[in-house]
């Protein structure tokens, strides 16, 4: 558009020009005052003419080297798009391809306390989850957490992050691979149904299959990554299932990373209440024995098909209702000898279950919810006693002070629970009455 003006207004001086030249020798005839107008007139026609061949050629070196820089950015984003698919490396994302992807955000997944996710298709065809992280501080945070504890890391059993989207203010936003089945609880859980996600009852097989796949995933973070990397917020909400039924951990939203050398580090409480080690709920600072003590409760809860903690209603007098701890259940049947009447129900009746599988499970699980961080097992340890290639020994008698919790009305809340705590040996040795309230409240609360 601006060469085609550039030529009109050359063409309209030139056409003047001459006018002018053709009017001064009518009417000069050929004096000297015209040829002094023809002159300059002249001269003015050739610089009008050099400006128009150094335009053109200006020009056409200028698209020479817009058609190179177009063939080279195309050739970078080729091999950008190769590296990031060899090497995992996440993209930043326009906030209106997100939009475009979910169809503004309609189609939603699951809503949790400071982060929604929905589900889109990128305009390559690739099916994509989005999470919506609210908030500002929080989100900053969460967000951060996430990217640094997910981002570098590769693991078939790990959720892959495809990119980002952060904004300068408002709702920053993650882009995971979409996981088909949805998460382990709605197949778990009996009644546990939203229209959202797939439901069923998962055989004993693929739970044990399940088990093995997250322990793995745990071990990669906690040993094999060149910082130590803690989940802090293990449940079967955040544990994925594929198109074939294996486990994909996600949600790395609480994370903490950690060097080689450290054992602990401190941090406030933010995960789950009925998945938290004892350690981190008495704020003695959390280490990847937090993470075992958390999937030794969703293991627990894999093997019953039941939340590990329950209410059981008395009719309508609330005042009679009763606490069930499912861990303790276990035990008790485990030395019965009647491990297999912990199994969930539906799979007792409907297929073959391994007995020895059964017991080996519960004993590791055992094992990963002892009180004491020190008798927990590494993820590395769960792994190999869950493929059995190496025995897996009774555990020791734990404490099971929560038990001791569910039985206390809440007038008697904060009495005589130092001693109790003091005794799983979490090297506290004042505890007051506040902390042991707290305490309780916090192995109470639901989800």
């Amino acid at each position: 558009m601006e060469d085609k003006t550039a030529s009109i207004r050359a063409v309209v001086i030139i056409t003047g020009l001459i006018v002018v030249i053709i009017v001064a020798r009518l009417s000069l005839k050929l004096s000297r005052a015209f040829f002094l107008i023809a002159g300059a007139d002249i001269a003015l026609i050739l610089a009008v003419f050099v400006c128009l061949v150094i335009r053109e050629c200006y020009n056409r070196r200028r698209k020479l080297l817009e058609k190179r820089l177009v063939s080279e950015g195309r050739e970078l984003r080729v091999e950008y798009s190769f590296l990031r698919k060899v090497a995992g490396v996440p993209i930043k994302f326009r906030l209106k391809e997100l939009e475009d992807a979910t169809d503004n955000f309609r189609a939603l997944l699951g809503q949790g306390g400071s982060a929604s996710v929905f589900k889109g298709i990128l305009s390559d065809r690739t099916s994509i989850a989005v999470k919506r992280i609210d908030g500002e501080e929080h989100g900053e945070k969460e967000f951060r957490s996430e990217v640094a504890a997910i981002a570098s890391v590769q693991h078939v059993n790990l959720v892959r992050l495809v990119g980002y989207c952060c904004l300068p203010r408002g709702p920053r936003y993650l882009v995971y691979e979409f996981i088909p089945n949805g998460s382990l609880d709605h197949w778990i859980f009996p009644g546990n149904r939203t229209k959202n996600h797939p439901r069923g009852c998962l055989s004993f097989d693929l739970r044990y299959r399940i088990a093995i796949d997250v322990a793995k995933a745990l071990s990669y973070i906690h040993h094999d990554c060149r910082s130590k990397i803690l989940h802090l917020d293990l449940k079967p909400e955040n544990i994925l299932l594929d198109e074939n039924y294996r486990a994909i951990v996600a949600d790395f939203g609480l994370s903490k990373l950690m060097g080689k050398d450290e054992s602990r580090v401190i941090t406030t409480i933010r995960g789950t209440k009925g998945y938290l080690a004892p350690e981190w709920l008495l704020e003695l600072g959390v280490s990847e024995k937090c993470d075992v003590y958390s999937y030794g409760m969703v293991l627990l809860e894999m093997i019953g098909g039941q939340r590990n903690v329950t209410v059981i209603e008395n009719g309508s007098n609330k005042s009679q209702r009763k606490w069930q701890y499912f861990p303790k259940i276990v035990r008790d049947k485990l030395r019965e000898g009647k491990v297999i009447e912990a199994v969930d129900r539906r799979l007792v009746g409907v297929g073959a279950v391994d007995e020895r599988q059964v017991k080996r499970m519960v004993n590791v699980a055992l094992w990963c919810i002892q009180e004491k961080p020190g008798l927990r097992p590494s993820m590395a340890h769960v792994v190999e006693m869950l493929k059995g290639r190496v025995p897996v020994e009774e555990p020791p008698d734990t404490q099971m002070i929560v038990v001791d919790l569910l039985s206390i009305d809440g007038e008697e809340s904060g009495l005589q629970l130092g001693p109790k705590i003091a005794a799983m040996g979490l090297d506290c040795c004042d505890i007051p009455s506040s902390s042991s309230s707290s305490f309780a409240m916090s192995m109470l609360s639901g989800r």
